[in-house]
């Protein structure tokens, strides 16, 4: 059973010749020409998407990034003891590395939208499963690329392990000066390359690539004491930040508890609400649409916090109308800030057509008061063209009438409709009859 088990799971099985996949991996490794094109424009392309927030074109631009070559190289390199192949591929990714940081930093320099949106802070604060994803998808990438049938993994693999977002992050945290951005993307971003570089070290030991040149047995100590250190070094600020993810989640976990315990289920509306965890005392402030608290139900309520919900708090709550008028404003304010591009643009076109768009029926119940004679209209702007470079826009009205309007009343008409619709010029046709 136990046989049938380990050959149901052997990775041999369907494994590419060793030397084409030594190939292939070698000749992923070099950024020069094409693939420094295409590296710069999915740099540019990732950072549009982490500018706009834009979830797909992130998506976009991991799947063109050549970024997993040289990491994949590295660790061939290792597994098979080729230090030239080593050098050579940490020398490209550093070469990578830099080049999009140079294009990140440039890009979100020069774009005029800077506000940090989710998915650029989703990558300044890497945790223990930033590091579980960069391993079990490099295991995958790397199992693919062995396969004589390479299958659909590698495109899951590029989005998975996500080598592009964190360093347009790190980009960015340079362009506006926040080095604890920069530094937290960065981290990111050696997480992703080490942990990828370590399970293809991992798979190639396991397929038992043959070794470029043998070495003795104090060398393969110190590449396997390295690669140790290197783990823990990595392992320990991640393990860090998931700590801190977890305590920050618990914590706001309890303090949506306390809310809906102590003023929701009361019946209290909350209007106003903001948590600082990062001070000490941690700080909660809210305030309600109708509620009025004096000093004793307050000193209530902080003691109420501080014994069943959370440690070392202190609540505060806002009853001065005018205070959390100025709050609530401001909070709006800071929201309409967070529109990305594509709602603006949405917002400016949605502003053209309404400019553009005439109100048929009330102006057919106004002109029928001055003009009893007309039946029906029909108003919208026409575009006419000068010449080749220049055109011009004004309404057109088609009206529907048993007889023509006599030149007098159609000047009336023309003058009231210039005046009603602020237009300079109006054109003015009947409707023929078929």
């Amino acid at each position: 059973m136990i046989n049938k088990i380990l050959k149901f799971t052997d990775l041999h099985f369907g494994e590419e010749n060793k030397q084409k996949v030594l190939e292939t991996v070698k000749s992923n490794i070099s950024f020069r020409g094409s693939n420094l094109w295409i590296l710069a424009c999915a740099i540019v392309v990732a950072s549009i998407g982490l500018n706009v927030n834009s979830t797909a074109v992130i998506i976009g631009a991991m799947l063109i990034s050549p970024l997993m070559g040289p990491i994949i190289g590295a660790g061939f390199g290792l597994g098979i003891y080729d230090f030239a192949l080593l050098k050579k591929s940490l020398k490209n990714l550093l070469i990578a590395t830099i080049v999009g940081l140079i294009v990140s930093t440039m890009y979100f320099y020069l774009s005029p939208f800077k506000e940090t949106q989710s998915e650029l802070l989703s990558r300044t604060s890497p945790n223990i499963y930033d590091l579980l994803i960069a391993f079990f998808g490099g295991l995958v990438g790397v199992i693919a690329i062995t396969r004589i049938e390479k299958g659909n993994p590698i495109p899951g693999v590029a989005i998975a392990t996500a080598l592009m977002p964190p360093l347009c992050t790190a980009g960015y945290g340079l362009a506006i000066g926040n080095l604890k951005f920069f530094f937290g993307a960065l981290f990111l971003y050696a997480i992703n390359c080490v942990f990828i570089g370590i399970s293809t070290f991992l798979i190639v030991k396991y397929l038992k690539y043959p070794a470029v040149k043998q070495v003795n047995d104090k060398r393969q100590k110190q590449v396997k004491y390295g690669i140790s250190i290197l783990i823990v070094a990595l392992m320990l600020p991640s393990i860090y930040f998931a700590y801190m993810l977890y305590n920050q989640k618990q914590y706001n976990q309890k303090i949506d508890l306390f809310i809906k315990n102590e003023f929701e289920n009361k019946g209290y509306t909350v209007l106003y609400k903001k948590v600082d965890l990062n001070k000490s005392p941690k700080k909660i402030e809210l305030a309600f649409l109708s509620k009025k608290l004096n000093k004793e139900d307050i000193k209530m309520l902080n003691q109420t916090l501080n014994d069943n919900y959370i440690k070392n708090a202190v609540l505060k709550i806002r009853q001065d109308t005018t205070d959390i008028k100025r709050l609530i404003l401001n909070q709006i304010h800071s929201e309409k800030s967070d529109l990305n591009a594509k709602d603006i643009k949405i917002s400016q076109l949605e502003n053209e057509i309404a400019a553009n768009k005439y109100n048929n029926k009330a102006l057919l119940e106004e002109i029928k008061i001055i003009f009893p004679e007309v039946e029906n209209i029909s108003i919208s702007n026409h575009t006419y063209n000068k010449n080749t470079d220049s055109s011009y826009v004004h309404p057109v009205l088609i009206y529907k009438s048993k007889n023509n309007l006599t030149e007098p009343s159609k000047q009336k008409l023309q003058m009231w409709l210039q005046k009603r619709l602020s237009k300079e010029k109006i054109e003015i046709y009947r409707q023929e009859t078929i």
